[in-house]
């Protein structure tokens, strides 16, 4: 029988914006672009949509960096096996978002025995500090290893674009960003997440209109500097929910 050995594995691409040196990132900061400095990444620093991926130790493929991922297993249906690999292989157990992206099947995606792949996007809020093994590293969405295994570099891609889609009708950007707020971080956790700038009064009349996200009465202190106190938000709702399904945030033209 054609493929009666075929294996069916989970892939998970999990994203958190995170900080990186800016000497190891590829491309201009969205702030920087727009004239401004984020009042929390320090000069030094860029601002990245980053994704989680693991140095392979055997071969095939052994140095190349893969997602997380592995083999289904009988008793366990593809949600629990996504949430089990990361556990397993990169430590990490908690996930604000977790969604089926795409099923990946080519025939030659990886050496024999064929191997089907569900891809997962999963996300990390931006105050998360996961305790990831030696081997396990973040990297820059925007400056990828060259040495990716298989098609993964491709899934990276595919849950980058469902990602930036989402940000522009739902209100997905809950799993990014802490529980409390001032816009100036939610803008940069949008900026990172899209690549490209986005305005921060734009971005608060749209997500307030929508409902998306709702004042908590708190302001933050003063800065050395003084100037006026800054607002402090949360979003609405804990859950994925449609805010405008025929909405799309489009880059500065």
């Amino acid at each position: 029988m054609p493929h009666s050995n075929t294996i069916h594995e989970s892939l998970t691409a999990v994203f958190q914006v995170r900080r990186f040196p800016s000497d190891i990132t590829a491309g201009p900061d969205p702030a920087e672009r727009a004239g401004e400095v984020t009042q929390r990444c320090p000069p030094d620093q860029r601002t990245e949509l980053a994704v989680l991926l693991w140095q392979r130790a055997l071969d095939p493929q052994k140095g190349t960096w893969s997602l997380p991922g592995g083999r289904l297993r009988e008793d366990e249906d593809l949600d629990d096996s996504a949430r089990r690999q990361l556990a397993e292989k990169v430590d990490v157990r908690e996930l604000t978002h977790l969604e089926q992206l795409s099923v990946f099947s080519a025939p030659d995606r990886v050496p024999h025995p064929r191997r089907i792949a569900s891809a997962y996007l999963g996300l990390v809020p931006l105050t998360a500090d996961p305790q990831v093994p030696s081997d396990t590293a973040w990297h820059p969405v925007s400056a990828l290893p060259p040495n990716m295994s298989f098609d993964h570099g491709t899934v990276v891609d595919h849950a980058r674009t469902r990602l930036a889609a989402k940000l522009s009708y739902t209100n997905i950007a809950f799993a990014l960003a802490p529980d409390r707020f001032t816009m100036s971080t939610l803008r940069e956790i949008y900026c990172a997440a899209l690549g490209y700038d986005v305005d921060t009064t734009n971005l608060q009349r749209v997500l307030t209109r929508r409902r998306v996200i709702t004042p908590t009465g708190a302001t933050t202190a003063p800065g050395r500097a003084g100037g006026r106190p800054a607002a402090v938000y949360r979003f609405t709702d804990s859950g994925l929910r449609v805010t405008d399904e025929f909405a799309a945030l489009r880059p500065p033209t």
